[in-house]
């Protein structure tokens, strides 16, 4: 299990364990907290791509899924 603090998701970089579509390498460019500071958006861009996904950001916890950093 990945720890992930939802005060520093900004801009924290992600590797994804099965790429799909040449996309490997993401970051998180956009994170809305509600007003008792909770995530309530996470937007992932891929690297290769630029692409952007919507993401639930508890999903990163899961290590069978994402890896912190790029590996």
């Amino acid at each position: 299990m990945n720890q992930v603090l939802a005060k520093k998701l900004l801009h924290s970089k992600w590797t994804k364990v099965t790429p799909e579509n040449k996309e490997k390498h993401f970051a998180i460019t956009e994170v809305a907290y509600d007003e008792d500071g909770k995530v309530i958006h996470c937007v992932t861009q891929a690297v290769y791509s630029a692409n952007e996904y919507p993401i639930n950001w508890r999903e990163l916890k899961d290590s069978s899924i994402w890896r912190v950093g790029w590996v």
